[in-house]
């Protein structure tokens, strides 16, 4: 599987992009918040990847930082939402909030996400309500919150 790529950004499109890794280019989706924080074309950057491999493609999506990756593969886990619904939700509400507004009940944030309607976010705050209210209470550092893959137990 792949880890974590580098190179340079060579384009851009409204879910994705294209990272260029010696000659390589790899299509990467990510959410806004990864595409708005990772440069523009021509800059270099560093992506921690999760590989979605199914009969038909394997799919990359990459992250900024491992708080967000850890969000994603959490956010994934619940039964109906799938790779998408979870970019789209780490779009609207970013890492550090999304533990905050399922551990208060928040169903509204969590619909303002592309394919999140009033069930799957109920869902989520339903199956999600113990694991996220113990992720958003961890101690702060000064980039953000402390990343503890060990609190996400499956």
């Amino acid at each position: 599987m792949i880890g974590k790529l580098s190179g340079i950004i060579d384009s851009f499109a409204s879910t994705s992009l294209i990272l260029d890794v010696q000659g390589v280019g790899y299509l990467v989706n990510a959410s806004q918040r990864t595409l708005g924080k990772i440069g523009s074309k021509g800059d270099p950057a560093s992506l921690y990847i999760e590989t979605n491999v199914r009969e038909d493609a394997i799919t990359l999506f990459g992250f900024a930082d491992t708080v967000e990756q850890e969000w994603f593969k959490l956010l994934t886990s619940v039964q109906g939402v799938g790779a998408k619904a979870g970019l789209a939700i780490l779009s609207v509400c970013p890492p550090e909030k999304v533990g905050l507004a399922i551990a208060a009940q928040d169903k509204a944030i969590l619909t303002q996400a592309d394919g999140v309607g009033p069930t799957l976010a109920t869902t989520l705050l339903t199956e999600l309500k113990t694991k996220a209210a113990h992720w958003a209470l961890l101690p702060r550092t000064v980039a953000g919150f402390v990343a503890q893959p060990s609190v996400f137990k499956r």
